[in-house]
């Protein structure tokens, strides 16, 4: 069986349009999954990136009307200029490191509702009462976004310092067992023919 390494951040639209279509793929494959959320602009620092905000104009543009395409492309809601973006990501990556050890919930969903609450819904994901309400969505306890605050920054620095180490430079990033890296929800197709064998 496969385990996929599955980093990405909750501010991130390719993490938002990557929609479920990750989990389907791991779950026809019967492939385990550890969810790695991080500070995808320090990140960037790290890795020779730009944030979004201090690139030329011209990339810029192309950003903004292949956001569009590919929430076309998908079928999903998408606000280009969400309400809330930027805003602190880490509150809501902490509370999905603490459901990811707690018992009861729909992970895949979490990270779906959060990223959503940002690209669709204009919501602050910094807000406790934001995050809360994913938890509850996605069938968890919505006391874990109190909870394991300190393990869960812990968690999200290594998380970044091993996204380094490992290759990874943008969000959403697939590692297969260890090796085999995949950028961008552009690449999901790429993923399941890896894992079918096919690549």
């Amino acid at each position: 069986m496969a385990h996929i390494d599955y980093y990405f951040a909750t501010l991130s639209p390719y993490t938002y349009l990557a929609g479920t279509r990750f989990e389907a793929i791991a779950a026809k494959h019967g492939a385990s999954v550890t969810y790695k959320p991080l500070d995808v602009i320090a990140l960037f620092g790290r890795t020779g990136g730009t944030p979004p905000k201090d690139r030329h104009p011209n990339r810029i543009e192309y950003r903004a009307q292949e956001l569009v395409r590919q929430a076309r492309k998908n079928d999903m809601p998408f606000n280009l200029k969400p309400a809330h973006w930027p805003t602190n990501a880490a509150p809501s990556s902490y509370a999905i490191i603490a459901a990811q050890t707690a018992e009861g919930g729909d992970l895949g969903q979490l990270v779906h509702a959060v990223l959503r609450a940002v690209w669709a819904e204009d919501k602050d994901i910094a807000e406790d009462d934001v995050i809360k309400a994913c938890l509850t969505e996605a069938g968890f306890d919505s006391s874990l976004a109190d909870s394991g605050l300190l393990s869960g920054a812990e968690t999200y620095a290594r998380n970044l310092e091993e996204a380094v180490d490992k290759g990874v430079f943008g969000a959403p990033f697939y590692i297969v067992d260890g090796d085999q890296r995949f950028w961008g929800q552009d690449k999901l197709e790429d993923l399941d023919a890896h894992l079918s064998g096919d690549l």
